[in-house]
């Protein structure tokens, strides 16, 4: 019997269907969806929303396949691990120069039903403010970089600095607007910008004096899920407050920050001084031990105004045809006053280090900023304003902080691990002063009184490194991670949401629970993190701002979150 043929009509339907597949899998590819071209739909969304982008919306809208797309979410990716083709990218970016358009894209995302990424300097460590971990594109970026207007008013000791002003860009206008008179606590990397710095916390070498960057806010602008444009008395005091420490890209996106400038004097001074262990076991190892411990004993509880670092690197020393890596220890500090007094303070609490008045240098607070920085040359001020100093590496980053000092047999771990990755470094920053005063609960940053020092674990190579590296680095960091676990805090390990890690856990894209995530909220943000989901879950409820370490809305009743008794 000959095998019976499929009508014509039957064909043409089969047809029909695989047409249709193939046209929505390349829409989708192309950052598409239902519904026709994103593209071309979210173009007219904004022009409706936002008059001014009317004239010529494609400026802010860029898709896959547009010419501008690869170069825009290129600029600002500062860890070319996650500059591969390979990564997960947003089906669009979106780059607003003002408030009113950054609300027209918040609209414009929920209306197409695109979740949110924020960015301002791509300086999130896991890439996060730019890229997914799951299959889907159904996410935008909305790159604030554009909004970078700094204005100082000196008279009532406030700047207001737009989210994608850079450190730098903020702390000339300080210094310029003041007159040397005033400065501003945040961090030493001139090129990250204000939106992610502050809305993580914000280390810097003045943070025992003032507190975090995010303790210094005093109002706000947040563009919230709703696409309305709040400041602090709008948004109430429970965002306000989520947004001083909670991490970027989980509440709204800020549009700017109002902070309280602090005075600095006409002369600061800080030195750098390296001790290099050559010989391991004998006495020069000892007596490098008998200082790293005096310094842990002392350094969180020196003089608020004074500010002294360690940090460990491996130094490889070539000998012949011969070459060896060997434990470099550097300790640099930040005094707000003159060499004089600071050499009296350092031979007061730590005269091991025998500071010597050649090992100090005088300068202004704005030039303290460069030489924190590696800038000890006396370059001008002026490089503060360049957006493109930070050479763009591949890395991985990890912290711990402590709340006991490290011992003798920890503290040699350390040296022996240090010279394994020639590319490895140790920072340990001293906490203590105003760190301590402010309350676990003022911000949700929680590692206050007890937290002595925080351990930053870095591991960076360059393009001129084979990437085929990455694996020895990635297991050098992690190792080392691991190799702390009995000196670090406890009952969470602690950890610090500027320096994300997604190897403390994350969210899984349509199973965001707050009990599972709490395996690493609580380590960013101990108690403080339950507090985060309650705001959360009144501000965003269906989590338009998401990612793999956003916070997870948690809705509780009056009574459940205390604002009733039961009597």
């Amino acid at each position: 019997m000959e095998p019976s043929r499929p009508r014509l009509p039957l064909l043409l339907l089969l047809l029909h269907f695989s047409l249709l597949a193939s046209s929505c899998s390349a829409r989708w590819r192309d950052g598409g969806g239902g519904g026709g071209d994103l593209r071309e739909s979210f173009l007219r969304c904004v022009a409706r929303r936002s008059p001014a982008t009317a004239a010529d919306p494609s400026r802010l809208v860029h898709a896959p396949g547009d010419a501008s797309y690869p170069s825009l979410l290129d600029s600002t990716i500062q860890n070319l691990r996650f500059a591969s083709p390979r990564t997960p990218r947003p089906a669009l970016v979106l780059t607003p120069v003002t408030a009113d358009e950054v609300r027209a894209c918040v609209v414009c995302c929920r209306a197409h039903g695109l979740t949110v990424r924020a960015r301002s300097g791509g300086h999130d460590y896991e890439g996060l403010s730019y890229r997914s971990l799951g299959r889907s594109p159904r996410f935008a970026v909305v790159d604030v970089a554009a909004l970078r207007a700094v204005r100082v008013d000196a008279a009532r000791g406030v700047a207001r600095a737009e989210a994608g002003a850079t450190l730098g860009e903020l702390y000339y206008a300080v210094a310029e607007g003041s007159g040397g008179r005033l400065g501003f606590p945040a961090g030493i990397c001139p090129t990250v910008c204000v939106g992610g710095h502050l809305s993580g916390g914000g280390f810097g070498p003045m943070m025992r004096k003032y507190g975090l960057a995010a303790d210094n806010v005093v109002d706000a602008e947040v563009v919230d899920a709703e696409g309305r444009l709040l400041d602090r008395a709008a948004m109430g005091e429970g965002l306000f407050w989520a947004i001083r420490g909670g991490g970027g890209g989980s509440f709204g996106i800020v549009v700017s920050w109002t902070v309280n400038l602090v005075p600095v004097p006409a002369v600061v001074s800080a030195f750098t001084v390296h001790r290099l262990l050559l010989r391991r076991g004998g006495h020069d190892e000892q007596s490098l031990l008998r200082l790293l411990t005096k310094w842990q004993a002392v350094a969180h509880a020196l003089p608020d105004n004074l500010f002294v670092k360690m940090s460990m690197e491996a130094k490889t020393i070539n000998d012949g045809d011969d070459s060896t890596r060997h434990p470099l220890v550097t300790f640099k500090s930040l005094f707000l006053g003159n060499c004089s007094d600071m050499i009296t303070q350092i031979d007061h609490h730590l005269p091991e280090l025998g500071i010597k008045s050649t090992d100090c240098r005088e300068m202004n607070w704005l030039q303290s900023m460069l030489y924190s920085y590696g800038y000890t040359n006396g370059q001008p001020a002026e490089v503060l304003l360049d957006r493109t100093l930070q050479p763009k590496d591949y890395y991985k980053i990890k912290l711990d902080y402590l709340t006991s000092p490290i011992p003798t047999p920890g503290l040699i771990k350390l040296l022996t691990k240090i010279v394994e990755d020639e590319d490895g470094s140790i920072d340990i920053d001293p906490q203590g002063g105003e760190m301590s005063r402010i309350p676990e609960s003022g911000t949700p940053y929680a590692h206050r009184s007890g937290y002595l020092y925080n351990l930053q674990y870095f591991v960076k190579w360059g393009g001129d490194k084979n990437v085929s590296y990455e694996d020895d680095h990635l297991s050098w960091v992690r190792g080392l991670h691991e190799l702390m676990t009995p000196y670090v805090s406890k009952n969470p390990r602690a950890a610090y949401i500027n320096y994300r890690d997604l190897d403390l856990g994350q969210n899984v894209e349509g199973n965001t629970s707050y009990e599972e995530a709490r395996v690493w909220g609580e380590k960013y943000f101990r108690g403080n993190f339950r507090r985060l989901a309650m705001v959360k879950g009144e501000v965003d409820p269906d989590q338009l701002f998401w990612s793999e370490q956003s916070i997870p809305p948690l809705v509780v009743s009056a009574r459940d979150a205390g604002l009733v008794s039961d009597s």
